[in-house]
C-alpha cells in the first residue's frame, strides 16, 4: 500500500480535528505542541477545517487585564465537525460491543444497551412529568426533550376518536443506528425507556436500523390504554 503525502496530510488533519474535539477551546500554538507539528503546518490545517465549517474560532479572555496585542484565539469543533467525528466512533462503538457481545454473551450488551436507555430516560423525565398527566401532552414534551439529545423527534395524532387512538413518535436521527442493526436490544430498551417515561405501555413500529426511514413508536392515548401508568 502507497502512502503519499497527501495520505499522511489527511491523518495530520484528522489529528487536529480529534485533539481539538477534546481540548477545545485550544490555541494554534497549543495544538502544534500537543501534536509535535509546526506552528506553520497547524494553522494550514486550521484553516483548510474552518472553511470546510469542521471548527470555528473564538476569541479567548485576556489574562490579567492586559489589553495590549490581538486577542488569542482558540477554537472548538462545529456541529458539522462532530457530526463527521460520529461517523468514525460509531465503527469503534461497533467493534466494542461485538467484543462485549463475544466475551459476556448477549446479555452484556442487553445490559449496556439498558443502562443507557435509562439514563436517557432520567435525563428526559423531568421536562416530560412538567408537561402534566395528559400522555399527548408528555409525548410532545418527550419529542422536544429528544430532539435535544439529537434524535430529531416530532409528534402526531393517530386514530382521533377511535379505542386506537395515540400518538405516533418519529425519530428522524439515531444516534445509535449502525450499532443497533447489529444488537436490537438497543432499540427494545429505548421503547421500555419510554414505556416508564410516560407512564404507558408503547410500541415500536419502525426502526431506521432496520432499514424503515424513521423510527416510529406508537403510543396510546385511549382512556382504556392510557390508564396504565408506571410508578418509579
Amino acid at each position: 500500500m502507497n502512502i503519499g503525502p497527501a495520505s499522511t496530510d489527511v491523518r495530520t488533519r484528522d489529528r487536529v480535528l480529534r485533539t481539538i474535539s477534546e481540548r477545545g477551546p485550544v490555541t494554534a500554538a497549543a495544538l502544534a505542541e500537543t501534536l509535535g507539528l509546526t506552528s506553520a503546518a497547524v494553522r494550514r490545517h486550521l484553516e483548510g477545517l474552518a472553511a470546510e465549517g469542521f471548527v470555528e474560532d473564538r476569541e479567548l479572555p485576556r489574562v490579567g487585564g492586559r489589553k495590549r496585542g490581538r486577542p488569542a484565539r482558540a477554537f472548538v469543533v462545529s456541529d458539522k465537525g462532530h457530526a463527521s467525528l460520529r461517523s468514525d466512533y460509531a465503527s469503534l462503538a461497533a467493534s466494542l460491543l461485538k467484543f462485549l457481545d463475544e466475551t459476556g454473551g448477549e446479555e452484556a450488551v442487553t445490559q449496556f444497551a439498558r443502562e443507557r436507555a435509562e439514563a436517557l430516560a432520567t435525563r428526559v423525565r423531568p421536562r416530560v412529568d412538567a408537561a402534566g398527566p395528559d400522555i399527548g401532552d408528555r409525548t410532545a414534551a418527550l419529542a422536544k426533550a429528544l430532539t435535544d439529545e439529537g434524535f430529531a423527534a416530532t409528534t402526531r395524532p393517530v386514530g382521533d376518536g377511535t379505542p386506537l387512538a395515540g400518538v405516533q413518535l418519529c425519530q428522524g436521527h439515531c444516534p445509535v443506528q449502525h450499532v443497533a442493526a447489529d444488537f436490537p436490544q438497543f432499540c427494545d430498551q429505548e421503547a421500555k425507556a419510554f414505556s416508564s417515561t410516560l407512564g404507558v405501555h408503547v410500541q415500536r413500529l419502525a426502526s431506521l436500523a432496520r432499514g424503515d426511514h424513521v423510527c416510529t413508536t406508537f403510543v396510546p392515548t385511549a382512556p382504556s390504554h392510557a390508564t396504565e401508568r408506571h410508578s418509579r
